[in-house]
């Protein structure tokens, strides 16, 4: 063999090898790897979630239809239960307003946003973890999946809302549940995703709210 043809043949052969340890280290991800892209590359989202809300004096369960922009605007509507069912609330960005078609037929009110409110959704949760030092990573596993769950500190908080973890299944990347704990290291809001998309196609109405489009 020549020469030129053996340097030729050595050319080929670490190409080739490196071609295929680039698609060894794509395909060798690490799962949060996997999610990190996912939630930094997310732009908004769309779930139904069961919302529970816990103090010293009981429980409340809602189940809810999230749209969420990660620019902070939000429309949270009330599925159940029934004497709710209807309610809307709606952050633009400036102000909340909320819709309840059961009193009187229609009332639409304004108020100022609540930084506290914003938290049952999952990207104020991607900005805390975010901004958090030394935030804690663990891996768990139910019913033979794997779940990575983040955790993040609530700044400004308070007493009820100091900290907060987030479960993702490694398999589908979704998040499974988000819960919120007090200074005291107890459940004070749990987040369970029923059904969650990513990015999904949002036109700006569904932030805004007027008795002749209300829902």
């Amino acid at each position: 063999m020549t020469g030129a043809k053996k340097l030729l043949l050595l050319f080929i052969l670490a190409t080739g090898c490196f071609l295929t340890s680039c698609s060894f280290k794509e395909k060798s991800k690490s799962p949060i790897e996997k999610i990190h892209e996912k939630l930094t590359s997310m732009e908004n989202y769309g779930c139904v979630a069961d919302v529970r809300f816990i103090s010293n004096k009981g429980e409340n369960t809602y189940k809810t239809k999230q749209h969420y922009k990660m620019t902070g605007e939000y429309r949270l509507e009330i599925l159940a239960p029934e004497n709710l069912q209807g309610l809307v609330t709606v952050y633009d960005g400036q102000k909340l307003i909320q819709y309840n078609p059961r009193i009187l037929g229609e009332v639409i009110t304004e108020q100022p946003g609540s930084e506290s409110a914003n938290e049952i959704f999952l990207g104020a949760f991607l900005k805390n973890y975010l901004q958090s030092e030394g935030v804690a990573l663990e891996v768990f596993n139910h019913n033979s999946e794997n779940y990575t769950v983040l955790e993040a500190v609530i700044p400004d908080g308070g007493k009820y809302l100091a900290t907060e973890k987030l479960w993702i299944s490694n398999k589908s990347l979704n998040p499974v549940k988000l819960v919120i704990y007090d200074k005291e290291g107890k459940e004070r809001i749990i987040v369970e995703y029923l059904e969650f998309k990513y990015n999904v196609n949002l036109d700006e109405s569904v932030f805004r709210i007027n008795k002749s489009n209300s829902v």
